[in-house]
């Protein structure tokens, strides 16, 4: 189906736009919000993003459908990752915080949340922990490839994603503790 729309969209079919927009719309956000928690800054980078997919896509080599969605998501990372820099919103902090985060290092039960509600937890992590959480476990970024993404040392990545999960497991916890 998406060969189909690519075709059309290249031979600048204004319908195929909006089917290939009302297909992937929904799929895209998800992945904008992950790194873009602001509802009027999500809709900005999503805009920016469907934006530089129609001018691109007479470059881009489909393949297939699965490496055809990967290249859309990509393009959405890399515009939040872009917004996020432009506006300096990714701060790294240093170990020392984490070492206030203090946990029993034991991984919190997520099956009892829903996806709604893990989403608003992650979304609620300052955005440098929240950028390296999201590349290395939703994008299967190596730690030397956010590091390269993101202009910060390889141990930076590594570290910011220990302080994520322990900042994580902590709000689980807190979120876990008040249902009791």
């Amino acid at each position: 189906m998406s060969k189909y729309l690519v075709e059309r969209i290249r031979n600048h079919d204004r319908q195929a736009m909006n089917e290939l927009y009302q297909q992937y719309v929904g799929r895209l956000s998800s992945v904008c919000y992950r790194y873009v928690p602001s509802d009027d800054d999500a809709k900005d980078v999503l805009q920016n993003s469907f934006i530089k997919i129609f001018t691109s896509l007479p470059k881009f080599e489909y393949r297939n459908e699965p490496s055809f969605e990967g290249w859309m998501v990509k393009v959405v990372v890399n515009e939040a990752l872009h917004f996020l820099r432009a506006r300096k919103r990714l701060k790294f902090n240093d170990l020392k915080e984490a070492a206030a985060l203090q946990t029993d290092d034991e991984i919190p039960d997520t099956d009892l949340l829903s996806a709604d509600e893990l989403h608003q937890l992650i979304s609620r992590l300052p955005d440098g922990y929240r950028t390296v959480l999201n590349l290395y476990v939703f994008e299967n970024c190596p730690h030397k490839r956010i590091a390269e993404l993101l202009g910060i040392k390889e141990a930076s990545s590594a570290s910011q994603f220990y302080c994520a999960k322990r900042l994580l497991a902590k709000k689980i916890k807190e979120l876990m503790d008040k249902r009791r």
